[in-house]
């Protein structure tokens, strides 16, 4: 798309801003929903323990009580959730500032610019207006986006199957592939027309396609398949102890169904709109919400990288922190989505997956290329 002069319209309505004159600092943004935002960075893995630090896991506790805006700063009271440890602000060597437009809930609607249909979101303009405004104090160099997950419905088909095991004692993956399956093609046009307005912002400020680069990801499973689930489907313990209320058939299809399914049809989009992209179906291998290969903290043993989960799981009982924060990336890994961010900056062209190293933190995350 050609760099557009000063004076022209886009569509007839937004008028063209002046391009950046080269002083200004360079800048990473990022565009989306919850998993892009931050949301549960809050937590250094999970802990049953209720009080206190709840083992070392609550970034928020304070020694007399809990103040969230540590972590989400002013977007706490929003409900947008941009963590400092948010995978624009872990990555490192892109910009000279990381600027997160993302918001918890968003859904491609909230990506498109006012003038083509875009909706507020929490008391926010749409993310494409906002970025207007970045491309013109800014070089932009680099835009994530994460999106499509809440136009599917990600948070009822958790809720769906979460139901399902603790009170109907039903499966939920055959109902809920037919709803994935109904919202899946009206998912993707928003994801591709949410790329169109990016491009459209971007051209309207002065950038030609070459000043900057757009990486569309996935999203990784917060579960683990049945195999690698540390409970037993039977009894409660998946309720009371591990957060993670599923049966093991409804498991292994969000783990080795819908996820792929996810990604393949994102990586299709990302093709089509000529942008680079960001596998992440595998990125949480065995650092899931009960995997095996993982453990929760206690008073005796606090949480780390290399053996805590890397996912915040269902929170139940006595209240720590949001439900919101439920099944999304934790600080842990927030950092290794920020490592992954790094890598694959500094390979202009092709798609890849990130993954991360049984036992490493977030310097173990490692690329693969995707054909």
């Amino acid at each position: 798309m050609p760099t557009l002069v000063l004076g022209l319209l886009v569509g007839g309505n937004t008028p063209a801003m002046a391009s950046p004159s080269g002083g200004e600092p360079t800048a990473v943004v990022s565009m989306g929903d919850s998993y892009i935002s931050g949301e549960a960075g809050r937590w250094l893995g999970n802990s049953n323990t209720q009080a206190g630090s709840r083992s070392g896991t609550d970034r928020a506790y304070t020694a007399t009580g809990y103040d969230p805006t540590l972590v989400y700063g002013s977007t706490y009271a929003s409900g947008c959730d941009r963590s400092d440890s948010a995978e624009v602000r872990s990555s490192t060597g892109i910009g000279d500032v990381q600027i997160n437009l993302a918001c918890s809930g968003a859904t491609t609607a909230n990506i498109f610019r006012s003038t083509s249909g875009g909706r507020s979101l929490k008391g926010e303009a749409p993310q494409a207006d906002q970025l207007a405004k970045v491309a013109s104090t800014n070089r932009v160099k680099l835009i994530a986006l994460s999106i499509g997950g809440n136009d599917l419905g990600f948070a009822d088909i958790i809720a769906t199957c979460a139901a399902d095991y603790t009170v109907w004692y039903s499966y939920c993956h055959d109902d809920q592939q037919k709803v994935v399956d109904s919202r899946m093609a009206a998912a993707m046009a928003g994801v591709s027309k949410s790329i169109k307005e990016i491009r459209a912002v971007m051209s309207a400020s002065g950038y030609s396609t070459n000043d900057y680069r757009i990486i569309l990801q996935s999203a990784p499973s917060p579960i683990p398949r049945s195999s690698e689930n540390r409970y037993p489907q039977s009894g409660w313990t998946r309720v009371t102890t591990g957060g993670c209320p599923f049966w093991n058939k409804d498991a292994d299809w969000a783990r080795d169904t819908f996820t792929p399914q996810f990604s393949a049809r994102m990586k299709a989009v990302a093709e089509a709109e000529q942008v680079q992209f960001l596998d992440l179906q595998d990125m949480l291998q065995g650092r899931e919400v009960c995997s095996k290969t993982t453990r929760l903290a206690t008073s005796a043993q606090g949480p780390s990288a290399e053996t805590s989960e890397w996912a915040r799981f269902l929170v139940s009982g006595v209240m720590q922190g949001t439900l919101q924060e439920s099944f999304h990336p934790n600080y842990y890994a927030q950092r290794a989505l920020g490592r992954c961010l790094t890598l694959i900056y500094a390979h202009p062209t092709r798609n890849y997956a990130c993954r991360n190293t049984p036992g490493r933190d977030a310097s173990g995350m490692y690329l693969t290329a995707v054909s």
